[in-house]
C-alpha cells in the first residue's frame, strides 16, 4: 500500500478541486475529520486538509475552466522539466509547465495518451502529504482505463512505473510499482473501464483511495453530507470493504476497510 517513504514515481500528493471551497471544506471535515488551513494569500485560495495536525491533502476553488471538479494524484519526481519533456515524447499532453510553488517543490499538471489528467511533484521543503495509509489518509490509486497496455506503456515511459499482475477472483488484477521496486512497493493499479459497471460509461481518470475504519459508516456520513454513492460497500476478498463516492460537486473518490496485511494488526 501507499506509504510516506516517497521514491521517484511513486504518489506523493493529492488535492480536490471544487466550485465551492468551503462547501468541500464541511463535506470532508464531516466526512474524514479533516481540518483546512490556508496556504495564506500568496497561495491563491489554496490550502491544506489535515487530520491530527498532519497534511492528508490539498484543496482549492477551481471554476469551469479548469475541468470538472475532482481528485488529482500527483507522483514524484526528481526533474519536472524532465517528466514534462518525457510525457510530450509519449504523446500524452501539458496542462501545465512547471512552476515553483515558492520554496515547498515544483510542480507540472499533465495529461496520458487518453487525456487523463495527473500532476508531478519535484520536491523542495515539503516532500509530499504527512501521512498515507492510516484512516483518513491516501492508501491507493487506481488508473481507470479504456487501453490498459498503452497506459502502461504510457506511465513507464514517463514516471518510470513498472506493471504486473496478481491472482484477482474473476481475473487478472494489474498493480503497479516505481521503478524497481518489487511488489512491496505496489502503490495502485490499473483497471479496464470495460471491466468495472460502476465506470464502463465514465471517462477514464485517476481514483484515489481513502482508508477509513467503518466503510459503511463513510458511505451513510457521505449521503448525508450531501455526496453520491457510485458504489455501494463491497467486499474484495484478501483487500477489504470498498464503496466507490463522488463529493457534493461531482469530484469522485473511493474510501475502503482495508485486511490487515501479512505482519500488520488490526488497529484497536
Amino acid at each position: 500500500m501507499l506509504t510516506t517513504r516517497f521514491v521517484s514515481g511513486a504518489p506523493n500528493w493529492v488535492d480536490v478541486g471544487a466550485p465551492d471551497l468551503d462547501g468541500a471544506v464541511s463535506f470532508y471535515g464531516g466526512l474524514f475529520g479533516w481540518r483546512f488551513r490556508s496556504a495564506g494569500p500568496e497561495a491563491g485560495g489554496y490550502g491544506f486538509f489535515e487530520l491530527d495536525g498532519r497534511t492528508v491533502a490539498g484543496g482549492m476553488r477551481t471554476t469551469p475552466e479548469q475541468g470538472p471538479p475532482s481528485w488529482t494524484v500527483y507522483f514524484q519526481t526528481p526533474d519536472a522539466e524532465a517528466t514534462v519533456e518525457a510525457t510530450e515524447q509519449a504523446h500524452g499532453g501539458v496542462l501545465l509547465r512547471p512552476m515553483d510553488v515558492l520554496d515547498q517543490g515544483r510542480m507540472a499538471l499533465l495529461t496520458d495518451k487518453a487525456g487523463v489528467p495527473f500532476g508531478v511533484w519535484q520536491p523542495g521543503r515539503t516532500r509530499g502529504i504527512d501521512v498515507a495509509g492510516e484512516p483518513g489518509s491516501l492508501c491507493w490509486v487506481e488508473l481507470y482505463t479504456r487501453d490498459l497496455p498503452a497506459a502502461a506503456a504510457y506511465y513507464h515511459a514517463v514516471l518510470g512505473l513498472e506493471t504486473f499482475g496478481v491472482p484477482f477472483p474473476g481475473g487478472v488484477y494489474t498493480t503497479v510499482t516505481p521503478a524497481g521496486g518489487g511488489e512491496e512497493s505496489m502503490f495502485g493499479g490499473m483497471v479496464p473501464l470495460s471491466d468495472d459497471p460502476t465506470e464502463a460509461e465514465a471517462p477514464p481518470y485517476w481514483l484515489s483511495y481513502f482508508e477509513v475504519e467503518d466503510t459503511d459508516a463513510a458511505v451513510a456520513d457521505a449521503e448525508r453530507l450531501g455526496g453520491t454513492v457510485r458504489m455501494p460497500a463491497t467486499d474484495m476478498p484478501d483487500v477489504g470493504r470498498i464503496a466507490k463516492l463522488a463529493d457534493p460537486y461531482g469530484a469522485r473518490f473511493a474510501v475502503i476497510k482495508s485486511v490487515p496485511q501479512q505482519g500488520e494488526e488490526e488497529p484497536g
